[in-house]
Formats: structure tokens, C-alpha cells, sequence
């Protein structure tokens, strides 16, 4: 991909480069989203100081972002937890360096009035997948949740939302902010929404483990970190705002879009970004007794024969330094954006009651 050849040309970096660039890889195949509305952000306000960044979509394949990061071509990747541990099991020294989805972001889409109570309703249906890959997703939700995942199908599809509405399959694998998307595509569906059921942790930033260990970068990755606590503040304070600055990014998105739409995506991602935010240890605390339960899902189903322990992996060290920020900034940057009359009219308490 372009992200890819991008990321090659730009190598390695020199210990010279003091300021950056850290090179960050989504794991969706594109930067078309509402995803990452705190970079957009961070970026837009100078968050990120004299923090050089790159971000590059990367390529679908499921553990394209972790094998980017082991083969420093990215420095960090934003995988899901089974991915994650895919990466460890194939031997690759990678830390998670911070919780960016504090609930399981993960959901299943059915077609209208077809959603069963529970996940067990999935027992012995077809689930489309973007990629084979995703099936270390679903596997860990079912187990967790007392269901074989040997009872369920995959059926691996490009358009894998559309095969559901095609009755190709019975559910699909969806996520918060894809919900919305979907919407604003035409597929209206009815969900079975993972934070509601699910335990389990969500996507995080990972990196080399060489990285994480070199005292000499701890500073360069607080304040990389700490632009993402600051966009992800902004977000929270004023979802409009963060909204309409990342679909100002992207004009393919604004046609896929309203900005009803898009704002209501964006807040389904915030809710999960910020999580049961009074219990945790600000932006990015990672959740250590969640991790073992998944940890031990994974040994248990056979996805792993590895014993993980959360300590080992997943990592809280640039937390307290990331939201060591000016609060009073960031809540007048987001209080003073002038929004256009399309997205001030948009009623951000009832998008929230929806959620």
C-alpha cells in the first residue's frame, strides 16, 4: 500500500531525529474514518509540540499493523487485543503502551428485527468478516461469554456489511463509529453492542518492546502520547468540534456522511475511548485485570498455548505523564471553535441518549 512504501522510505530513525517522526499505522487499510479524531485534532491545535508525527493506513491484513511496528516501519500500531496476541505468539517483543478503547468497541450487526437477546443466538450462524484475521476478535467474545466459537461460521468478504443486508450471512462483525458509517450508508441493521456484554479490552497502542525499555525515548513518547490525551479531552468536551475538524480532512468521508451522521460515528468512538472514565487513571490507563481475563480466554480456547500475564505485556508507564496537560487549553480550544450552522444544529444530547 501507499502507507506501506511510505513507511519504508522512511526507515529507521536515526538517534539523531531526538523530536521524532513517530510513525503510527492504523489497522483498518485506511485513514478515511472518525477513528482518529484525537490526531486530527492534536495536529489542528499543535498538541504534539515540536513532536514530529507521521500516520499511515497500512495495509487490511489483519496483523499488518503489529508486523510493521516489529520490523520498525512503524513505531506504533493500533491493533485489537487478539491481534495483539497474535503478534506475541509469533514471537514479536511488543508492549501495549496505551488503552485507547477503555470498553470492547466490538459489535455484531444482524439485519433488522433479527438480533437475538445474547450472543448465544449466534450458536451455529454465518458471521461475515473483512478479514480471516478477525476471527481472533470474535473467538475470545464467545468464550468469554460461555459460547464454543467452534459452534460459529466465518465467512471472510471485502464487503462484509453488505453480505449481511445480501443475506449472506447472519451477523457481521461491526464496531463502535463503523455503526454510524453503516448508517449513513444505507445498512440499517439492528446490533448487539459489545460494551453492553463484553469484559473484554479493546484496541491499544502497541510498541517495540526495545523502544518502551530505552530510557532515552521515554520522553519523546510521553509527548507523543500526551497529544493523543489532549485531542482525545478535546473530543469529549466538544464532539462537534472534533468532528467537523477530521471530516474537513477527508471530503470522500463528508460524502459518505451527514453530519448528523458523522457526529453521532464520532461519539460512538468517544463513549468507548473514554470508558467508565471516573475509575480509571485518566486517558489511556489500561485495565490489568481485564487483560488477564482475556489472556486467559485465549490460552484457554486454544488461540494461544502461551501463559500471558498482563503485567508482562501491557504497560502504564506513560499515563500520568500523557495527562499532564493544561486542561484549561484544551477546554478553551474546544469551547472557542466556531462551528458552521450544519453541525451547530446538531443535538449532541440526544445522539448521547442513543448511544
Amino acid at each position: 500500500t501507499g502507507g506501506g512504501i511510505a513507511a519504508l522510505a522512511l526507515g529507521s530513525r536515526g538517534a539523531s531525529a531526538a523530536a521524532g517522526p513517530v510513525r503510527w499505522v492504523s489497522p483498518r487499510g485506511t485513514l478515511e474514518v472518525l477513528d482518529d479524531y484525537p490526531y486530527w485534532v492534536a495536529k489542528k491545535f499543535g498538541y504534539f509540540g515540536d513532536v514530529e508525527t507521521v500516520i499511515e493506513p497500512g495495509p487490511l491484513e489483519a496483523t499488518a499493523c503489529v508486523k510493521l511496528v516489529d520490523q520498525n516501519q512503524s513505531d506504533m500500531g493500533f491493533p485489537s487485543p487478539g491481534v495483539f496476541s497474535l503478534g506475541l505468539a509469533q514471537g514479536m517483543k511488543l508492549v501495549s503502551a496505551w488503552e485507547m478503547a477503555a470498553y470492547d468497541v466490538f459489535d455484531f450487526a444482524f439485519r433488522k428485527g433479527e438480533a437475538p437477546k445474547s450472543l448465544s443466538g449466534l450458536q451455529g450462524k454465518t458471521i461475515a468478516l473483512g478479514s480471516a484475521g478477525w476471527q481472533a476478535i470474535c473467538d475470545p467474545m464467545f468464550a468469554s461469554s460461555g459460547i464454543d466459537p467452534k459452534s460459529i461460521k466465518y465467512v471472510e468478504s471485502s464487503s462484509w456489511g453488505p453480505a449481511v443486508a445480501q443475506n449472506k450471512a447472519d451477523a457481521a462483525l461491526s464496531w463502535e463509529g463503523l455503526r454510524a458509517q453503516w448508517k449513513g450508508q444505507g445498512l440499517e441493521f439492528d446490533y448487539l453492542i459489545g460494551r453492553n456484554f463484553s469484559k473484554l479490552p479493546a484496541n491499544t497502542f502497541v510498541m517495540r518492546r526495545s523502544d518502551f525499555e530505552d530510557t532515552s525515548k521515554k520522553d519523546l513518547y510521553t509527548r507523543y502520547l500526551r497529544g493523543w490525551a489532549m485531542g482525545l479531552e478535546f473530543g469529549h468536551l466538544n464532539p462537534r468540534a472534533a468532528t467537523h475538524l477530521t471530516m474537513q480532512q477527508f471530503p470522500g468521508l463528508a460524502s459518505q456522511m451527514k453530519p448528523p451522521v458523522a457526529v453521532e460515528s464520532m461519539m460512538q468512538l468517544a463513549n468507548v475511548f473514554r470508558g467508565d472514565f471516573a475509575n480509571r487513571k485518566g486517558w489511556g490507563w489500561h485495565d490489568e485485570a481485564a487483560w488477564n481475563l482475556f489472556f486467559k480466554t485465549i490460552k484457554d480456547i486454544g488461540q494461544t498455548t502461551q501463559d500471558i500475564k498482563a503485567a508482562d505485556v501491557v504497560k502504564n508507564d506513560y499515563v500520568a505523564g500523557a495527562n499532564n496537560f493544561e486542561k484549561a487549553k484544551v477546554k478553551a480550544d474546544a469551547d472557542g471553535y466556531k462551528l458552521p450552522d450544519d453541525y451547530a444544529s446538531i443535538d449532541v444530547e440526544a445522539i448521547r441518549k442513543g448511544l
